[in-house]
């Protein structure tokens, strides 16, 4: 019971490591009512590296994710804006050494859903599909907030939850530029945590923001038909425990290759492998492969 207790504290520790993820075409310009549905599988595999006075040795994690997507594409005051919604459900096992005793826990639920609201407010206008069609957008900046709602799977008696219960929020500013068959796109953001007033055993979890920046490249060989190569850095967002400093301190770089290609007008599919770094001190180095099938439909399309 000991070195399991003291398993599921030290893991804590290194879970928002892989909060932070990448998501290329995320301000590209669409017509207004268009429609994306979608479903998604991720394979996060990764090691866990964790405070050496805790005695915690070979520490793993591997979790089997699902989730079920929409977009909607809207005219906000004449912009192009989109909102969109992401519910994951999630089944893990975090596995470990303590004290030479072997240790493990299983979790499998709802994850917290998200909601975010774009509007881009340059060189994105509100279009109908007709105008869409005519329009060639070489430079857009958009801003967002992506909200994270505190309805995932949560016990205050776990320290390991797929839910995290606070609200998170994430202003995000963009820009992308494009030039013939390539695009540069760049996205600023913010993870800014509500308290956690029901953490483990009663306590209070508080958590500083954390920052991040992420930089995609894409070649468009045809509309539909798309690769890219991403990188991102995270840093911030150290906790504290009813005032005590958990010393979780979050530096991660992330770099991912993503594959989008057409199956016909209206369905498309993405594969994307994600790997993850840590500076190593309380954190999680991981591996993330992932597919995404879409479907789309509006007026027109």
């Amino acid at each position: 019971m000991r070195a399991a207790t003291i398993f599921c504290m030290a893991l804590l520790l290194a879970q928002t490591s892989t909060a932070q993820e990448l998501e290329p075409r995320r301000w590209t310009h669409l017509p207004v009512g268009a429609n994306f549905a979608g479903v998604g599988y991720a394979l996060t595999d990764g090691n866990i590296f964790l405070d050496p006075a805790l005695l915690i040795e070979d520490a793993q994690a591997e979790i089997h994710s699902t989730g079920i997507s929409y977009i909607r594409v809207l005219d906000v005051w004449g912009k192009s804006g989109r909102i969109d919604f992401l519910l994951p459900y999630s089944a893990g096992r975090w596995e470990g050494t303590v004290d030479d005793e072997f240790a493990s826990i299983r979790r499998r639920g709802f994850g917290d859903p998200h909601i975010r609201f774009a509007v881009n407010l340059l060189g994105s206008p509100a279009q109908t599909v007709e105008e869409f069609a005519q329009h060639d957008a070489k430079t857009i900046v958009g801003v967002a907030l992506d909200v994270t709602m505190p309805f995932g799977e949560y016990r205050s008696d776990h320290l390991i939850n797929l839910g995290s219960n606070r609200w998170v929020l994430r202003p995000q500013a963009g820009v992308v530029h494009t030039v013939n068959k390539w695009t540069y796109e760049l996205t600023a953001s913010a993870w800014i945590f509500g308290n956690n007033d029901d953490y483990y055993q009663g306590t209070m979890r508080e958590q500083d923001p954390l920052y991040a920046i992420q930089g995609h490249l894409i070649h468009t060989f045809r509309p539909g038909l798309w690769a890219s190569l991403s990188a991102g850095y995270g840093d911030g967002g150290d906790s504290t425990i009813d005032g005590m400093p958990a010393n979780n301190r979050q530096s991660n770089f992330v770099w991912a290759a993503s594959f989008g290609f057409p199956i016909d007008r209206r369905h498309g599919f993405k594969i994307a492998f994600l790997r993850g770094a840590t500076n190593k001190d309380t954190g999680m180095d991981f591996d993330r492969l992932i597919f995404a099938y879409g479907y789309m439909w509006g007026d027109g399309l």
